[in-house]
């Protein structure tokens, strides 16, 4: 019986393909370990950045809050600011007000005083046998009682006489002829009253200067003067 060419390599092609066949145990094995090892290098990329999450979205918030403290701390110190240039101009226009007042009640004031002038003058040369009458002693008392409102407003008399000469306080008009000009350093005689109000000087004294007088001379002086002399209101 004869052979073929074809027949011959039959058995040689069967034990290569069987040879070239995958184990099914060996299978199995690679395909468990495929399993278990991870398939695919994005998804370990996106395991690592799941657990930094957490630690960077912990500094975000450390960084907002960071902020939000020093803009806090900002914001209280423009109030704080505000606050005190607030009390400051408060203080300002009180104190302005005050000044405005007073420089309204110190103008009034010296326009009233030469109604209180007209009154000193005029008592000044009222006769002594007149003083007694009735309607001048209520037209002194009127003039007295706007003097003493005038004080209860802050008006104060200078006093002048005997004392020493102050051009802050006094104004000199007259000077003793017998004196050097040095030696006159002194207050001899008042010519007009003058007055402070608030403790500022509204008027100063007219006065007449001269060479300061011995101690006794000055109260033997004022010993002589009658009483009711200084009719001043």
């Amino acid at each position: 019986m004869l052979t073929t060419k074809w027949e011959l390599q039959m058995p040689r092609r069967t034990k290569r393909a069987a040879e070239s066949e995958p184990d099914p145990e060996h299978t199995e094995a690679a395909e468990s370990t495929a399993q278990s090892a991870p398939s695919d290098p994005a998804s370990a990329a996106e395991t690592s950045s799941d657990q930094a999450e957490p630690a960077v979205a912990l500094e975000r918030v450390r960084a907002e809050l960071a902020e939000a403290r020093e803009q806090a701390e900002r914001y209280h110190s423009n109030w704080q600011r505000s606050a005190a240039d607030f009390q400051n101009w408060k203080r300002r226009a009180d104190q302005e007000k005050d000044d405005a007042r007073r420089l309204g009640e110190a103008a009034l004031t010296a326009d009233l005083l030469r109604v209180v002038d007209d009154f000193e003058r005029a008592f000044q040369v009222l006769p002594a046998e007149l003083r007694t009458l009735t309607w001048i002693e209520g037209v002194a008392l009127i003039g007295q009682k706007l003097l003493t409102v005038l004080h209860a407003r802050g008006l104060e008399p200078i006093e002048a006489e005997g004392q020493e000469f102050d051009p802050h306080l006094h104004e000199a008009v007259m000077r003793e002829d017998d004196a050097e000009a040095s030696e006159q350093t002194a207050v001899v005689a008042e010519l007009q009253r003058g007055y402070r109000f608030a403790g500022r000087v509204l008027r100063p004294t007219l006065v007449k200067v001269g060479k300061p007088r011995p101690v006794a001379d000055s109260l033997d002086s004022a010993a002589g003067e009658p009483l009711g002399a200084d009719a001043s209101v």
